[in-house]
């Protein structure tokens, strides 16, 4: 009788739970074997189980030599296995999940294991010979699997690139908010005033044009994705490329509304940004709908957003769209002190003289936001510039005034 194997050439299963090891006990007059086994598409074949049958004596003339199982152990998610058996000559087979019970998915014969040696046996079914077995519609089959892999390959390598250029964007990006003081490092503590204006302008100009340079880049690689043109639009703003910025925050803005999974605080970012873009043109109703859309989209950023707008509007002198501004600022969150500063500094642009007094006198509301601050931020940044205000107006400002508590929980 002949002793045989069937061979089992189906494509492999990945994502069953492996066999349990029947390894025997460790013994020291045994040997060891290990290795690592490769699909037919060339990546690690996770689970399955390697089985060593130790070839005994033939039965009688014309048979075939006795297999007897000498250990089976599991192939683990990374590829390899390994396992020990007593000294001998076996064939090595590997089952795949799911294999019938009568066939092996691949297999070798005439291993010799040696009492205290360690034998590598991988199984690599991505060789010719494997492969040239397979029938015609598997080996088609591979060729998609192969054909495809490559392209996540190719996919996975711009992705590590994307991700290289975002973490240089956010560093440019950092060391331009860093500028003024890798100036004076650059020019030392002494330097002009003049020339550290210049060199920290210098700074700035070269990191948002980095930035710029790699998203137009990357926006170009993965035009779908709208965090790279978040970035985009970033940079172009800060480098007064409004009409540029203003079409990558649409763009953000609708490809983040078509994405699956929708990102409320990314959707509320560009609309800010918009914001800007529009505010800085002195578009201000398009400003003003921009931070409102902002504040509906990611309600946790209302505040922030309307008190940037206050301060951009502070900026460009617009003193009615500033007020505007810090009202939305302060009934988004009523105790922070800044909004009041802005809305207070938006007010006093109105303010007359007095031609008999030569006092000046405020308009409605002004005083009341300059005490606010003050009963908010009583050492606050603004609060000598405040006091001064208040002072020359001959109103009295509430020093007593204790900022709101709020109730414990």
């Amino acid at each position: 009788m002949k002793r045989t194997i069937s061979l089992w050439l189906g494509l492999l299963a990945f994502a069953l739970l492996p066999a349990l090891a029947q390894t025997p006990a460790p013994n020291k007059a045994n040997g060891k074997i290990h290795g690592h086994v490769t699909n037919p598409t060339g990546a690690p074949q996770a689970n399955g189980t390697v089985t060593a049958l130790r070839v005994g004596v033939a039965l009688g003339p014309g048979m075939s030599p006795k297999l007897t199982e000498g250990g089976t152990f599991p192939v683990d998610a990374n590829g390899d296995y390994s396992g020990e058996v007593a000294p001998g000559n076996y064939d090595v087979t590997y089952r795949a999940p799911g294999t019938p019970d009568n066939m092996v998915t691949d297999k070798f014969e005439g291993i010799k294991i040696f009492a205290g040696q360690d034998t590598t046996q991988d199984f690599d079914m991505s060789r010719k010979e494997y492969i040239d077995a397979l029938p015609a519609d598997q080996k088609k089959q591979l060729e998609e699997i192969r054909k495809h892999n490559a392209e996540a390959i190719k996919a996975n390598e711009v992705i590590r690139n994307l991700n290289v250029d975002l973490k240089t964007s956010v560093q440019d990006i950092h060391d331009a908010e860093n500028a003024h003081a890798i100036a004076l490092q650059q020019l030392g503590e002494n330097a002009a005033k003049a020339d550290v204006d210049a060199k920290e302008a210098e700074i700035k100009t070269a990191k948002y044009t980095e930035v710029e340079t790699l998203m137009l880049k990357d926006t170009a690689l993965r035009p779908d994705e709208p965090g790279l043109w978040f970035q985009l639009a970033q940079a172009q703003t800060l480098l007064k490329k409004y009409d540029d910025a203003e079409m990558a925050y649409k763009k953000t803005i609708d490809l983040n509304a078509k994405s699956k999974k929708p990102r409320p605080d990314l959707e509320g970012m560009a609309d800010a940004g918009l914001g800007e873009v529009y505010a800085r043109a002195g578009k201000v109703p398009e400003a003003n709908a921009a931070y409102e859309a902002a504040a509906k989209a990611y309600p946790a950023g209302a505040a922030t957003y309307y008190k940037n707008e206050a301060v951009i509007f502070f900026n460009l002198n617009l003193g009615d769209a500033q007020v505007a501004a810090a009202d939305e600022a302060i009934k988004a969150d009523p105790s922070s002190p800044v909004p009041y500063y802005l809305k207070g500094q938006g007010l006093i642009q109105k303010a007359t003289i007095d031609s008999k007094t030569g006092k000046m006198i405020l308009p409605d509301g002004c005083a009341e936001a300059y005490q606010k601050y003050l009963a908010l931020a009583p050492t606050g940044p603004y609060a000598g510039e405040v006091k001064a205000i208040l002072t020359e107006a001959s109103q009295t400002h509430m020093s007593s005034m204790e900022a709101p508590k709020t109730k414990k929980k």
